[in-house]
Protein backbone atom coordinates (compact mmCIF):
# COMPACT_ATOMS: atom_id res chain seq x y z
CA UNK A 1 0.00 0.00 0.00
CA UNK A 2 2.58 2.03 0.85
CA UNK A 3 4.85 1.53 -2.32
CA UNK A 4 1.60 1.94 -4.72
CA UNK A 5 1.02 5.46 -2.62
CA UNK A 6 4.61 6.67 -3.40
CA UNK A 7 3.62 5.47 -6.56
CA UNK A 8 1.05 7.76 -7.03
CA UNK A 9 2.43 10.88 -6.16
CA UNK A 10 5.40 10.30 -8.63
CA UNK A 11 2.94 9.91 -10.78
CA UNK A 12 0.79 13.67 -10.20
CA UNK A 13 4.29 14.86 -9.74
CA UNK A 14 5.58 14.12 -13.38
CA UNK A 15 2.00 14.71 -14.93
CA UNK A 16 2.00 18.22 -13.28
CA UNK A 17 5.42 18.40 -14.68
CA UNK A 18 4.50 17.82 -18.17
CA UNK A 19 7.86 16.27 -19.27
CA UNK A 20 7.53 15.30 -23.11
CA UNK A 21 9.32 12.02 -22.63
CA UNK A 22 6.76 11.02 -19.88
CA UNK A 23 3.84 12.15 -21.79
CA UNK A 24 5.33 10.06 -24.93
CA UNK A 25 5.61 7.07 -23.13
CA UNK A 26 1.93 7.45 -21.22
CA UNK A 27 0.72 7.82 -25.08
CA UNK A 28 2.51 5.26 -26.08
CA UNK A 29 0.88 2.71 -23.42
CA UNK A 30 -2.14 4.49 -24.56
CA UNK A 31 -2.31 3.28 -27.83
CA UNK A 32 -1.26 -0.47 -26.85
CA UNK A 33 -3.78 -0.57 -24.41
CA UNK A 34 -6.36 0.73 -27.05
CA UNK A 35 -4.87 -2.16 -29.21
CA UNK A 36 -5.64 -4.52 -26.74
CA UNK A 37 -9.18 -3.36 -26.24
CA UNK A 38 -10.31 -3.82 -29.35
CA UNK A 39 -8.66 -6.91 -29.85
CA UNK A 40 -10.22 -8.32 -26.18
CA UNK A 41 -12.81 -6.37 -25.36
CA UNK A 42 -12.32 -3.83 -22.48
CA UNK A 43 -13.47 -6.62 -19.66
CA UNK A 44 -11.00 -8.72 -20.53
CA UNK A 45 -8.07 -6.96 -20.79
CA UNK A 46 -5.89 -7.01 -17.91
CA UNK A 47 -3.15 -4.59 -16.41
CA UNK A 48 -0.45 -7.52 -16.86
CA UNK A 49 -1.66 -8.53 -20.20
CA UNK A 50 -1.30 -4.80 -21.11
CA UNK A 51 2.05 -4.18 -19.33
CA UNK A 52 3.52 -7.54 -21.20
CA UNK A 53 2.82 -5.89 -24.43
CA UNK A 54 4.40 -2.71 -23.93
CA UNK A 55 7.58 -4.51 -22.46
CA UNK A 56 7.15 -3.48 -18.65
CA UNK A 57 6.38 -4.71 -15.44
CA UNK A 58 2.81 -4.39 -13.55
CA UNK A 59 4.27 -2.03 -11.35
CA UNK A 60 5.71 0.34 -13.55
CA UNK A 61 2.38 0.96 -15.16
CA UNK A 62 1.31 2.73 -12.09
CA UNK A 63 3.66 5.51 -12.83
CA UNK A 64 1.48 6.27 -15.83
CA UNK A 65 -2.21 5.23 -14.88
CA UNK A 66 -3.92 4.55 -11.92
CA UNK A 67 -5.76 1.41 -13.28
CA UNK A 68 -7.15 -0.27 -16.63
CA UNK A 69 -10.13 2.52 -15.96
CA UNK A 70 -7.54 4.96 -16.99
CA UNK A 71 -5.95 4.00 -20.23
CA UNK A 72 -9.91 3.13 -21.34
CA UNK A 73 -11.10 7.09 -20.78
CA UNK A 74 -7.93 8.42 -21.67
CA UNK A 75 -8.44 6.88 -24.99
CA UNK A 76 -11.43 7.93 -25.67
CA UNK A 77 -11.95 10.78 -24.07
CA UNK A 78 -10.18 13.32 -25.98
CA UNK A 79 -11.40 12.51 -29.73
CA UNK A 80 -15.19 12.81 -28.37
CA UNK A 81 -14.68 16.05 -26.60
CA UNK A 82 -13.37 17.25 -29.59
CA UNK A 83 -16.20 15.34 -31.83
CA UNK A 84 -18.42 16.57 -29.73
CA UNK A 85 -17.00 20.38 -29.86
CA UNK A 86 -17.76 20.34 -33.87
CA UNK A 87 -20.66 19.15 -33.77
CA UNK A 88 -22.08 22.06 -31.85
CA UNK A 89 -19.95 24.48 -34.26
CA UNK A 90 -21.32 23.37 -37.11
CA UNK A 91 -24.86 23.21 -35.66
CA UNK A 92 -24.24 27.38 -35.27
CA UNK A 93 -23.19 28.08 -38.81
CA UNK A 94 -26.08 29.68 -40.41
CA UNK A 95 -24.18 29.30 -44.03
CA UNK A 96 -25.49 25.91 -43.85
CA UNK A 97 -28.63 24.56 -44.31
CA UNK A 98 -29.78 21.72 -41.82
CA UNK A 99 -29.11 19.06 -44.24
CA UNK A 100 -25.82 20.32 -44.92
CA UNK A 101 -24.84 20.80 -41.64
CA UNK A 102 -25.81 16.98 -41.14
CA UNK A 103 -23.66 15.61 -44.01
CA UNK A 104 -20.45 17.43 -43.16
CA UNK A 105 -21.06 15.44 -39.57
CA UNK A 106 -21.25 12.10 -41.18
CA UNK A 107 -18.08 13.23 -42.79
CA UNK A 108 -16.57 14.48 -39.32
CA UNK A 109 -17.59 11.14 -37.64
CA UNK A 110 -15.51 8.83 -40.45
CA UNK A 111 -12.88 11.41 -40.46
CA UNK A 112 -12.38 10.80 -37.12
CA UNK A 113 -13.04 7.16 -37.09
CA UNK A 114 -10.18 7.37 -39.80
CA UNK A 115 -7.88 9.99 -37.46
CA UNK A 116 -8.26 8.25 -34.07
CA UNK A 117 -7.93 4.41 -35.04
CA UNK A 118 -8.57 2.54 -32.75
CA UNK A 119 -9.43 4.96 -30.06
CA UNK A 120 -13.01 5.39 -32.01
CA UNK A 121 -13.52 1.98 -33.02
CA UNK A 122 -13.12 1.32 -28.81
CA UNK A 123 -15.96 3.94 -28.60
CA UNK A 124 -18.43 1.55 -30.83
CA UNK A 125 -17.55 -1.43 -29.49
CA UNK A 126 -17.75 -0.84 -26.03
CA UNK A 127 -21.42 -0.06 -25.95
CA UNK A 128 -22.27 2.95 -24.27
CA UNK A 129 -25.75 1.61 -22.90
CA UNK A 130 -23.02 -0.85 -20.74
CA UNK A 131 -20.76 2.28 -20.01
CA UNK A 132 -24.00 3.87 -18.74
CA UNK A 133 -24.39 1.38 -16.06
CA UNK A 134 -21.23 2.09 -14.40
CA UNK A 135 -21.40 4.53 -12.15
CA UNK A 136 -17.82 6.31 -12.07
CA UNK A 137 -17.32 10.37 -13.18
CA UNK A 138 -15.55 9.31 -16.14
CA UNK A 139 -18.56 6.74 -17.15
CA UNK A 140 -20.89 9.65 -16.69
CA UNK A 141 -19.13 12.05 -18.37
CA UNK A 142 -18.56 9.76 -21.67
CA UNK A 143 -22.65 9.51 -21.21
CA UNK A 144 -22.94 13.08 -20.85
CA UNK A 145 -20.67 13.63 -24.40
CA UNK A 146 -22.75 11.27 -26.24
CA UNK A 147 -25.63 12.91 -25.53
CA UNK A 148 -24.72 16.69 -26.72
CA UNK A 149 -23.88 14.99 -29.74
CA UNK A 150 -26.42 13.25 -30.02
CA UNK A 151 -28.87 16.34 -29.04
CA UNK A 152 -27.07 18.14 -32.16
CA UNK A 153 -27.88 15.47 -34.90
CA UNK A 154 -31.84 14.98 -33.64
CA UNK A 155 -31.98 18.76 -33.26
CA UNK A 156 -30.45 19.04 -37.37
CA UNK A 157 -33.09 16.55 -38.18
CA UNK A 158 -36.07 18.22 -36.41
CA UNK A 159 -35.29 21.60 -38.38
CA UNK A 160 -35.03 20.21 -41.31
CA UNK A 161 -38.20 18.72 -41.16
CA UNK A 162 -39.48 22.17 -39.99
CA UNK A 163 -37.81 23.84 -43.50
CA UNK A 164 -38.86 21.17 -45.40
CA UNK A 165 -36.05 19.63 -46.36
CA UNK A 166 -37.07 16.64 -45.21
CA UNK A 167 -40.02 14.01 -45.01
CA UNK A 168 -41.98 14.63 -42.05
CA UNK A 169 -43.53 11.15 -41.73
CA UNK A 170 -40.40 9.87 -39.95
CA UNK A 171 -39.64 11.21 -36.74
CA UNK A 172 -35.87 12.95 -35.66
CA UNK A 173 -35.01 10.33 -33.37
CA UNK A 174 -35.64 7.49 -35.46
CA UNK A 175 -33.60 9.79 -38.34
CA UNK A 176 -30.94 9.83 -35.73
CA UNK A 177 -30.63 6.44 -34.24
CA UNK A 178 -31.08 4.94 -38.21
CA UNK A 179 -27.96 7.37 -39.20
CA UNK A 180 -25.93 6.18 -35.81
CA UNK A 181 -26.90 2.82 -36.58
CA UNK A 182 -25.90 3.06 -39.93
CA UNK A 183 -22.05 4.38 -38.99
CA UNK A 184 -21.73 2.12 -35.48
CA UNK A 185 -21.86 -0.76 -37.69
CA UNK A 186 -18.62 0.41 -40.35
CA UNK A 187 -16.30 -0.77 -37.15
CA UNK A 188 -17.60 -4.36 -38.52
CA UNK A 189 -15.77 -4.13 -42.02
CA UNK A 190 -13.78 -0.64 -42.60
CA UNK A 191 -10.50 -0.46 -41.34
CA UNK A 192 -8.41 2.62 -41.93
CA UNK A 193 -5.91 2.69 -45.03
CA UNK A 194 -7.67 -0.35 -46.41
CA UNK A 195 -10.25 0.02 -49.69
CA UNK A 196 -11.77 2.90 -49.51
CA UNK A 197 -11.01 6.51 -48.04
CA UNK A 198 -13.12 8.22 -45.14
CA UNK A 199 -14.20 10.47 -47.05
CA UNK A 200 -15.95 8.36 -49.72
CA UNK A 201 -17.49 5.87 -47.19
CA UNK A 202 -18.63 9.19 -45.96
CA UNK A 203 -20.27 10.66 -49.15
CA UNK A 204 -21.52 6.86 -49.73
CA UNK A 205 -23.47 6.72 -46.52
CA UNK A 206 -24.83 10.82 -46.89
CA UNK A 207 -26.40 9.27 -50.93
CA UNK A 208 -27.93 6.13 -49.08
CA UNK A 209 -29.29 8.03 -45.99
CA UNK A 210 -29.97 11.68 -47.60
CA UNK A 211 -31.58 10.64 -50.86
CA UNK A 212 -34.06 8.42 -48.87
CA UNK A 213 -35.25 10.65 -45.90
CA UNK A 214 -35.47 14.23 -48.83
CA UNK A 215 -38.64 15.66 -48.74
CA UNK A 216 -40.04 15.09 -52.27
Amino acid sequence: MIQKSNIARRRKAAQAEGGIEYKNKRDELIRVAAVLFKEKGYQATTLNEIAAAAGMDRASIYYYVDNKEEFFREAIKGVLDANTTEAERLMRMRSLNPKEKLEQLVTLLMRSYDENYPYMYLYIQEEMHAVAEQESVWAQEMVRQTQRFEKVVITLFKKGIEDGLFRSDISPGLAANALFGMFNWSHRWYKPGTGKSAEAVAQAFCKIFFDGFEQR
